[in-house]
C-alpha cells in the first residue's frame, strides 16, 4: 500500500479531491476520521492506496506534518489564483521540512484567476525546491477546455464527469507549448546529464526516457511537478493519479527518511470509549503482527481504523490501529526492542493559545487529570502544563477548534465537563525605594512567652535579581542562631506583596535588634521577620511587575510589513526582522510583548496574515507597569481574596 497526504488551503477542493480519485476504479472506498485527519483507503488499477486528508484552516496547518509523517508524498491541491498563493505556503514549509516528495494540483482550472505560469511563480516563491509545470492549459477565449501534456506532447479535451478525450494539438497552442516543454526539460536536465547532453547536442530525448526521469527526480525530491484539473468535474483527476502510481515511491523510502531502522511509525492517535487509547500504525518494513514486539513490548492487537474489525497483521505500508497497546504512542517511531521520538519536522508548530481548565464538578478533578494524561499521549500538538498561580491544568492548543474538539471528547468520551479560561500573567511585584523599619514580637499569656525585637533595611535590586537576605547585627544583639529564622519569616512574606502579588528583586538586611534569655525562639523570630517585611513593603513603594515575552513571529514575507503595526497595537517592542535561513519566502519577526497580550496576538496573526503566520515565545523578562492598568489588575487580585 502507498500512502500520500493531500493537503491545502480552505475551499481548495481537497477533499473532493480525494473522493474522484478513489471512485476512478469503480470500487467504493472506505474512509474513517481520526481526530483532524480522514482516511481514505481504495485500489487504483488493483493497488491499494491510503489518502490523508487534514482538516482545512489555518490552526490544522500547523498539525500538516503529522500526516507526512507516514506519507510516501504529498499533494499540495491549490486554487488557479496568484493572489492566494500565500495561502499554500504553510504547507510548502511542512512538506520541506519533512522531505516528503511532493505534487502540486492546481484545481479548479475551469474557473481560473490568474494565468498558470503566475500561479506557479507565486508558488515557487515559498518553496527552495524548483516547481515545473508538467501541463499546460488549453484555452477556448477565457475558458480552459483542456490541457497538454508537456512529456508526452499529447493533449487532452475535458468532458464533463468522465475521463478527459485525447485530441490533436491545437495550433494556437504549438508555440506556447514548446516553449513550456523546453523550461520543463531543462529543469530536468539539472538533476540528469545524460538528458543535459542530448539537449545541447539538439537530439530529441526519447519519451519513455524522459518519464522515467521525471518518475525518479519526484521521488528524490529534487523537483515538484505541477498538474491542472478540476476534480469536481473529474478533469485531470486521471492524469494526476497516473502520475501518483509512477512516481510516488515505494515505503521503503520513507522509511529511510525516517532513520532506516524502523519497522512502523505512530502518527496520529486517539481515545476510542470502549478500546482506549488507539495509535495509528504505518508498517514500515516487513509487516506487523499482533502479539509481535513493537515498541518494546508485545503488541496487543490491530483494527481497522474505525476499530469496527480486527487484523492479524499489517503488511507492508499498510495502515491500521494498535488496540491495547498502552505502550505505544503517536509522534513515534517503533523498532521491535524500543521506540524513539519522531524527527523534530513531525512535531509541528508550538501552541497558539493557552486555556485553563477546569472541572464543573469537584468530584471530577482526579478523573480530569487522567483524561488530560490520555488525550496528550495520543494527541502531539496538544501540550498540558500547569497553570502557575492556580494549579489546575493549562492546556496548550492549535486553535479554537482544537480547544472545541477536546472539550468535547472530555465529556463525550470522559465523561468529565470542564470550564476554561485564559490564564492570568504570572504578575509580580517589587519596591521602588530603600526603608527601614523596626518590629517588635512579644506575647505573654502564661507559660513560656514570646519576644524578638528586629530592626530591618528593605532595598531594591535590579531586575532579575530575585530576593536576598543579609545580616550586619554586632553585639550579639539577635543571636546568630536566631538568624536563620528572620529570614525564613521575611521570605514567608514574599508570596504575597500589598498589591496581592509575589514580590522579587528586593534585598532584606537585617541590621539588629534585641532578645530575651528566656522568651526568644524560633517562632518568635520568625514572626518578627515576617511582620517587619510585611509592614514595610507598602511604605517602599510597591510596584507591580508584569511579564515580557521574547516573541518570534514566522510569517511569509509580504506579511513582514503588517507586523509592525500588530505588535503596536498589543503595546509590544519591534527588536526586528530576518530572512528565515532555511525557508524560502519566511520571515523571523522578533518582537517583545506583554504576556497578557500573547492571546490576542494569536488573534491578530490571524487577521493580519489569513492564519499563515505562527509564533513562538519564552519568558524574556520583567518590567513595571503603572497607572490605572496597574491600579485595576491590583484591586481584581486582591478582590479574589
Amino acid at each position: 500500500m502507498r500512502c500520500i497526504t493531500v493537503l491545502g488551503p480552505s475551499q481548495s477542493g481537497k477533499t473532493e479531491l480525494i473522493r474522484r480519485m478513489a471512485s476512478l476504479d469503480g470500487h467504493p472506498p472506505r474512509s474513517e476520521t481520526a481526530g483532524p485527519v480522514t482516511l481514505t483507503r481504495f485500489t487504483y488499477l488493483d493497488e491499494p492506496w491510503c489518502a490523508l486528508d487534514l482538516a482545512g484552516g489555518p490552526e490544522f496547518a500547523r498539525m500538516a506534518a503529522r500526516p507526512l509523517l507516514a506519507s510516501d508524498a504529498a499533494v499540495l491541491c491549490v486554487a488557479p489564483d496568484p493572489n492566494e498563493a500565500v495561502l499554500a505556503a504553510p504547507y510548502l514549509r511542512a512538506i520541506e521540512a519533512s522531505g516528503t516528495p511532493c505534487l502540486i494540483f492546481i484545481n479548479k482550472i475551469d474557473s481560473p484567476k490568474g494565468r498558470i505560469r503566475d500561479v506557479v511563480a507565486a508558488l515557487q516563491a515559498y518553496t527552495g525546491h524548483t516547481i515545473v509545470l508538467r501541463q499546460i492549459p488549453i484555452r477556448e477565449g477565457d475558458k480552459v477546455v483542456g490541457a497538454v501534456d508537456l512529456i508526452s506532447e499529447r493533449a487532452w479535451r475535458y468532458r464533463e464527469g468522465q475521463s478527459s478525450q485525447l485530441v490533436e494539438l491545437p495550433k494556437s497552442e504549438a508555440e506556447r507549448e514548446h516553449e513550456a516543454r523546453a523550461a520543463l526539460l531543462e529543469h530536468m536536465s539539472e538533476y540528469d546529464d545524460k538528458l543535459l547532453e542530448e539537449l545541447i547536442e539538439d537530439h530529441e530525448p526519447a519519451t519513455g526516457a524522459l518519464y522515467e526521469i521525471a518518475r525518479r527526480e519526484t521521488a528524490d525530491n529534487v523537483l515538484i511537478p505541477a498538474f491542472l484539473g478540476a476534480a469536481e468535474h473529474m478533469n485531470g483527476v486521471t492524469r494526476l493519479m497516473k502520475a501518483l502510481r509512477h512516481e510516488v515511491p515505494q515505503v521503503d523510502a520513507l522509511r529511510a527518511r525516517l532513520g532506516g531502522k524502523a519497522i512502523a511509525v505512530g502518527f496520529d492517535a486517539e481515545v476510542k470509549k470502549h478500546l482506549g487509547k488507539c495509535v495509528i500504525l504505518r508498517a514500515l518494513a516487513a509487516g506487523v503482527a499482533a502479539g509481535q514486539p513493537l515498541g518494546g513490548a508485545s503488541l496487543g492487537g490491530l483494527a481497522e481504523i474505525g476499530g469496527k474489525a480486527g487484523l492479524d497483521r499489517l503488511e507492508p505500508g499498510d495502515v491500521g490501529l494498535s488496540v491495547k497497546s498502552d505502550h505505544l504512542n503517536a509522534g513515534q517511531v517503533f523498532t521491535a526492542a524500543g521506540a524513539s521520538p519522531a524527527p523534530d519536522w513531525s512535531k509541528g508548530c508550538p501552541p497558539a493559545m493557552f486555556r485553563v481548565v477546569t472541572p464543573v464538578h469537584d468530584r471530577d478533578e482526579v478523573r480530569l487529570s487522567t483524561a488530560l494524561a490520555r488525550l496528550a499521549e495520543a494527541d502531539p500538538t496538544l501540550v498540558v502544563a500547569q497553570d502557575a498561580e492556580t494549579g489546575h491544568a493549562a492546556l496548550g492548543v492549535q486553535g479554537p477548534m482544537h480547544l472545541r474538539n477536546l472539550v468535547t471528547t472530555l465529556n463525550e468520551d470522559f465523561g468529565v465537563e470542564v470550564a476554561t479560561r485564559v490564564p492570568n500573567p504570572q504578575y509580580r511585584e517589587t519596591i521602588s525605594s530603600s526603608i527601614e523599619e523596626q518590629y517588635r514580637h512579644k506575647k505573654q499569656s502564661g507559660g513560656a512567652g514570646q519576644f524578638a525585637d528586629v530592626n530591618i533595611t528593605v532595598r531594591p535590586l535590579a531586575r532579575g535579581e530575585g530576593f536576598s537576605f543579609d545580616e550586619v547585627v554586632k553585639g550579639g544583639a539577635v543571636p546568630r542562631n536566631f538568624i536563620p529564622a528572620v529570614e525564613e519569616g521575611a521570605r514567608e512574606t514574599l508570596s504575597k506583596g500589598p498589591l496581592g502579588f509575589p514580590v522579587t528583586d528586593l534585598a532584606v538586611t537585617l541590621t539588629d535588634g534585641k532578645h530575651h534569655a528566656v522568651d526568644s525562639n524560633d517562632f518568635a523570630f520568625r514572626t518578627a521577620g515576617k511582620m517587619a517585611l510585611r509592614e514595610a513593603l507598602p511604605k517602599a513603594g510597591p510596584v507591580l511587575l508584569q511579564p515580557i515575552q521574547k516573541v518570534t513571529v514566522h510569517v511569509p514575507s509580504v506579511y513582514s510589513g503588517a507586523m509592525v503595526s500588530v505588535i503596536s497595537g498589543l503595546s509590544g517592542q519591534v527588536l526586528g526582522f530576518d530572512r528565515d535561513p532555511a525557508f524560502r519566502g519566511w520571515d523571523e519577526f522578533r518582537a517583545l510583548l506583554p504576556m497578557s497580550a500573547m492571546d490576542d496576538l494569536a488573534m491578530a496573526l490571524g487577521s493580519a496574515t489569513q492564519g499563515c503566520a505562527w509564533a513562538e515565545s519564552t519568558f524574556d523578562h520583567y518590567e513595571e507597569i503603572y497607572g490605572r492598568e496597574a491600579e485595576r489588575i491590583s484591586k481584581e487580585k486582591l478582590a479574589q481574596h
